[in-house]
């Protein structure tokens, strides 16, 4: 299947950045040849593959522990790993997400999220550049995030209530969540 889009779908980056973005990711998550790849891929803006390495087992053990924590202590809703959400950038794959049962009965059936759940994690990779995690905490917050959380290389959680706020040692919507994630 070809990833390329047809004229009325590229006129949507114009007038639709979400019904664009979903019609590109579309396209990807349907393509079997990308499905083999063992990369992690997001888009830019312009619709084009940002491929990265896949992560390290420590990046995927962080994702699990953070996701049952979440899961555990925040029953009422879903939490969602690898989770796309549709942005001014393109799409972008959040680590682990935490979604309230409302927004997940709006959302939970969409190939791609066009508002961002209310917790966003990001585990920081070693190929991760500080600008990089600044703006995707810009770009989640624009979408509707609450908080967005970042884990250090080091296990290290830093907490996000706003895009203009200094990091916060504890979370607002889970002040419990462990400050360091092993």
């Amino acid at each position: 299947m070809s990833t390329v889009l047809e004229s009325p779908e590229i006129e949507l980056s114009e007038t639709d950045r979400h019904a664009f973005n979903l019609a590109v990711w579309k396209r990807l998550v349907n393509d079997p040849a990308l499905a083999a790849l063992p990369y992690r891929v997001e888009t830019d803006r312009f619709g084009q593959m940002l491929m990265s390495p896949p992560p390290a087992p420590s990046h995927g053990n962080r994702q699990v522990e953070i996701g049952r924590i979440l899961a555990n202590a925040l029953p009422e809703g879903k939490v969602v790993s690898e989770c796309p959400i549709s942005t001014r950038e393109g799409v972008k794959a959040i680590d682990v997400a935490w979604c309230s049962r409302e927004k997940w009965e709006r959302l939970g059936d969409q190939v791609c999220f066009r508002e961002a759940p209310e917790i966003c994690v990001e585990i920081i990779s070693p190929t991760n550049t500080k600008g990089e995690m600044a703006e995707k905490k810009t770009l989640y917050f624009e979408e509707g995030a609450e908080e967005v959380w970042f884990c250090e290389l080091d296990g290290r959680m830093t907490f996000h209530l706003g895009a203009d706020q200094p990091a916060s040692e504890e979370s607002g919507r889970l002040p419990d969540f462990p400050k360091l994630i092993s």
